[in-house]
């Protein structure tokens, strides 16, 4: 099933604007242990598949392993003294995580967007304060300058670039960031790119000055697409499909 979402693009262009401001700030401490993401790598290599599909109901069996990590990354808040791999890695395995646990809260369900409020609601636990996937998304992941991450983080959707079967790792950071972004531009199924005329997953539209600070919408397609894209090429984007990323 695909879903019509004007509405969801004008959400996107305003919850920074007006949706946290009652949300504690993340406050880090001068110095923590980084936490190791070996269980939630475990659980991916366990629960997904190489393209992304998700078996949630092997993950509602191995919630108690998923809930442990969650745990772990609660009490090991990062702090001033992580480089900013780590830092990436810590946030875009907690979002990832934190989505899944809440899909198998609400499983079964068709679509995330059948759960109220998804990305507003109070899911994870950073230190003794809760947070939205949202401010997680926008308030930190968007705030780091690395635009790759938007083909990191999963929304539990089809047409979301897909949920790797790998955690993040800061050691190996920049080369998952970018296999994600090669990988999402080229899959088909997402993006279609021609040298004349493109039709682009929504989230190119969504962020666009995200990934514009620095080049043009095309010039940042080209870094990463096989197919060489002219300037002046036609942009289409391509309507959002919210079914859930499950495995059939």
């Amino acid at each position: 099933m695909v879903y019509k979402i004007s509405a969801v693009a004008a959400f996107l262009s305003i919850i920074g604007f007006f949706y946290f401001g009652s949300t504690p700030k993340i406050t880090e401490e001068n110095f923590s242990e980084v936490p190791s993401h070996q269980k939630w790598n475990t659980l991916l290599q366990k629960n997904v598949n190489s393209n992304g599909d998700v078996n949630y109901k092997a993950f509602v069996n191995d919630k108690k392993e998923l809930e442990a990590y969650l745990t772990l990354l609660q009490k090991n808040a990062p702090a001033k003294n992580w480089s900013k791999n780590q830092k990436l890695a810590y946030y875009i395995n907690l979002y990832n995580a934190g989505t899944v646990k809440l899909i198998i809260d609400n499983y079964p369900t068709k679509s995330i967007k059948d759960i109220k409020s998804p990305w507003d609601k109070d899911v994870v636990a950073i230190g003794d304060k809760m947070y939205s996937l949202g401010y997680v998304e926008h308030k930190v992941l968007r705030k780091m300058n690395e635009p790759r991450i938007h083909f990191a983080i999963n929304c539990a959707s089809y047409s979301c670039p897909k949920l790797v079967n790998k955690a993040f790792l800061a050691d190996t950071m920049d080369a998952q960031l970018e296999t994600a972004a090669v990988d999402f531009i080229a899959d088909k199924k997402r993006n279609i790119i021609n040298t004349n005329k493109v039709e682009l997953s929504e989230i190119f539209k969504w962020f666009k000055s995200d990934f514009t600070e620095n080049t043009t919408l095309i010039g940042f397609i080209n870094k990463y697409s096989s197919t060489q894209v002219k300037d002046n090429a036609k942009v289409k984007y391509i309507d959002y499909n919210w079914s859930l990323n499950e495995a059939k």
